[in-house]
């Protein structure tokens, strides 16, 4: 189901790492590293953050199969799911102690060229260890990245006032690459939460403009992936990839996404079920 969108967007998506990260690493360079990007984070604990992940995303591809990170850090990251990333945020932090825009922004590019020449001749599928006891293809991991250096990069524009340009089409493939991957190779325990899961079927049915058809179905609190989507969808969401993962990562309400005209249901058998949905696949906000 996903091995050709992988193989398909894998040119795309290292184009996309690469041409991001340096409108990142730019922007760096032109905001005042004390202003603050978010209620907690600076401008410039916000680059550390990213350049905490594209090092580590740089040594995951480095050695799918176990990068060797330090037993305190793995134990962290095994242990990690979306209702407890907050913590391993803090632990990733600790990671990076430089604050310098100048040397963050050199150590992003690095990171950057490092993931894409090991990268180079790697099938977009291998399967990468990740959060939770989760595995990503390498195409998604790519992806992910994309994800965090646009959600992040905004977070500094809005701040400071910059200027930050975010395409669709690279936005697409968190949805198309990670999101889908990750269901697809095993999210591990990455979605477990305390409470009994709800019973039944909520099968959402995913369409944009930027992205195939696909499906993702809970049942009994298990998530899988279709593509293309069969028959009984309870739920037809349209999406702005941008809008979506706004949303995804708490940057912009429910609420907000549809009167924008950014994510709109048209339609399915049960479309009130996607807030049941939505409660079990989430991500950290």
């Amino acid at each position: 189901m996903l091995a050709p969108v992988l193989t398909g967007k894998w040119p795309a998506v290292r184009a996309a790492v690469e041409n991001v990260g340096d409108q990142f690493a730019d922007l760096l360079l032109s905001v005042p590293p004390g202003a603050m990007a978010t209620a907690d984070w600076t401008v410039a604990d916000t680059a550390a953050h990213v350049v905490g992940i594209s090092g580590k995303y740089a040594a995951m591809l480095r050695s799918p199969a176990g990068p060797g990170f330090d037993p305190e850090f793995t134990a962290v990251l095994n242990a990690t799911t979306v209702d407890t990333v907050v913590d391993f945020n803090e632990v990733l932090l600790t990671h990076v102690g430089e604050r310098d825009p100048r040397a963050l922004a050199g150590r992003l590019r690095d990171d950057i060229a490092e993931m894409l020449r090991v990268s180079a001749a790697m099938d977009p599928g291998e399967p990468i260890d990740w959060l939770g006891a989760s595995r990503v293809p390498a195409a998604g991991l790519l992806a992910h990245l994309v994800n965090e250096l646009q959600i992040h990069g905004r977070d500094i524009a809005r701040a400071t006032g910059a200027s930050w340009p975010v395409s669709r089409a690279d936005a697409a493939l968190f949805f198309e690459l990670f999101l889908l991957g990750v269901t697809t190779y095993g999210y591990g325990r990455l979605l477990d939460r305390d409470g009994p899961e709800r019973a039944g079927r909520i099968a959402v049915e995913f369409r944009s403009r930027h992205t195939a058809p696909a499906a993702m179905i809970l049942t009994d609190g298990f998530v899988t992936a279709e593509r293309p989507p069969g028959r009984d969808i309870d739920v037809r969401l349209f999406f702005d990839p941008v809008v979506l993962n706004l949303m995804l990562f708490g940057r912009l309400s429910r609420v907000r996404a549809a009167l924008t005209g950014g994510l709109t249901v048209r339609g399915g058998r049960r479309p009130w079920l996607l807030p049941a949905f939505m409660s079990k696949v989430r991500l950290p906000s």
